[in-house]
Order: C-alpha cells, then structure tokens, then sequence
C-alpha cells in the first residue's frame, strides 16, 4: 500500500505513520489559539518532527461543530509563512488542511505536498488544482458541515454508517478518477465526529477492517468528544492516552495513517502493535 504525495511516496507496508496536528487558529477544540504566532507554531512543528511525525498538517480553520467560517484571505494569512518556514526548516511532509481552492493554491506554492479536505473534493476547482499540482489528497467523509454536522446525524440506509462510508469511497474514488487524478495520491478518512453520533463512531471504529479497499485509510480520532464520552474526561488534552489505545487497535486492523497531536504516545502505540 503506497501513497505518493508531491515530493515523497509513503510505503506503508513498512509500517504506520503519524500526522501531526497544527491548528493555526484561535478556536480549535483541543488546542484554540495556543499556536496563533508563527513563531510558537513552527516550534511545535519541529517537536513533532524530532518525535517522529512524517507528515505536519497545518489548519487555519477549525471545523469543530459550530465553528465561525474563515475567509480564506485569513485562512492563507494564518497558514501560508508557517508553511513555507516550516520547508526551509525541514523536509517533512505538509499538508494543508483546508476545503477552499485558493487556499490550498497558496499552501501548495509555500511548499504544501498535501491537501486534506474535510468536504472529501467535492469541489471541482479543488480536484483540477491537486491533479495539476500532483500532491496527495485526503478525502474525508462527513455528513453536512462543520457548522451543522452535529445536528442530529442519522443514516437510515441498510448497513448503517459503515455502508454509507463505503458507498461514498467508492463514488469519490470512481469521480476523481473520471476527473483525472491518480489513485496512488489518494487516501480515504472515514471522518470519525464529523456528522456523527457517538455510537455512530463506535459502530465505525468497530468495523475499521470493513473499510479497507485499495486506498490508504487515515483516522482522526484524537482528543475528540466521543473520547470523552467514553472514558469520562471532559478535557480535550487529557484524552492522549484513551487516543493511543484506539490507535494500537486501529493499527491491528490495517490504518496506517493517524492524525493525532501527541505524536510520541501515538508512535509508541504503534510500534507495540505492529511488534505484537
């Protein structure tokens, strides 16, 4: 299972690797405001890097449910110098996560190699973009919008959740290929919180192995509300440890890509799951 990206190709038959999250942005749920500054945010990036990450993905736009939209004049304020300061740091990999077309433009052009999308290309000025560009491209799925995902999601289709996200891989995958983009730069994120309930989460986590096709899988599961639910703990940063045992067990079921903001707990769950 590879995956290509602008300037690198990901084998991940030799192992999982760890995308860490930089939010860029005053109102993210976990981390809002903490790496507003250039200067703080890049630092954080090159912890990560120190601790392992293989890909940086870089946010100017928290889409946590209610969230106030950002134009992207603002959104490329926030996240193009970091990007192109983290290059000149570091040959990591960056992404971008955005959903805007010109956003991302500006994010490839400071030395961006991935776009991650939370609306799953649906835009078609996006998808000529990333093809022209050649960078990677995550496609998330999500029921809604960040602003009103959480507004009582329901799947009434039989199968449930877990049909409902094979479905839309499986059409996304047969678009953008009918727009000409590659395969090999594709990755899928089944969109854990996003236009889902808690026990839709459960219901997907438990069936991780499902989800498996011919395109990498990537998960988001860190610090995230159903967490909390879960386990009782209504502080963000005091779910890591919860998220690296999800990932060990996401790692047992074939997901080689995790998005977390504890890098280190999460390469450390991953290298005992892949010993074991």
């Amino acid at each position: 299972m590879i995956w290509k990206t602008r300037y690198q190709l990901l084998d991940l038959t030799q192992g999982a690797v760890v995308m860490g999250i930089l939010n860029a942005t005053p109102d993210s749920f976990s981390d809002g405001g903490k790496y507003a500054s250039t200067r703080v945010a890049l630092d954080r990036a090159m912890e990560m890097v120190r601790e392992g990450a293989r890909i940086i993905d870089i946010g100017g736009e928290s889409t946590r449910p209610g969230a106030d939209a950002v134009d992207a004049d603002e959104e490329i304020k926030r996240t193009a110098p970091l990007i192109k300061a983290l290059k000149n740091e570091s040959d990591v990999l960056i992404s971008i996560d955005t959903s805007k077309a010109v956003v991302a433009e500006a994010a490839i052009e400071a030395g961006a190699a991935i776009v991650n999308d939370v609306t799953g290309l649906q835009d078609e000025a996006m998808v000529k973009l990333c093809a022209d560009s050649g960078v990677g491209v995550c496609v998330m799925h999500m029921q809604g919008e960040p602003r009103t995902m959480q507004n009582n999601p329901s799947y009434d289709n039989e199968g449930g959740v877990l049909s409902a996200i094979r479905t839309f891989f499986h059409e996304r995958l047969l678009s953008l290929e009918a727009s000409g983009m590659d395969p090999d730069f594709i990755c899928l994120d089944p969109g854990i919180g996003f236009g889902k309930t808690y026990q839709h989460n459960i219901e997907l986590l438990r069936g991780l192995r499902d989800l498996q096709n011919a395109r990498p899988v990537l998960l988001g599961v860190s610090r995230k509300s159903f967490i909390g639910q879960l386990i009782g703990e209504q502080d963000p940063a005091l779910r890591d440890r919860a998220s690296a045992i999800i990932t060990a067990l996401a790692v047992k079921n074939g997901i080689g890509i995790h998005r977390v903001h504890d890098v280190k707990g999460a390469l450390e769950a991953i290298r005992i799951a892949e010993t074991l």
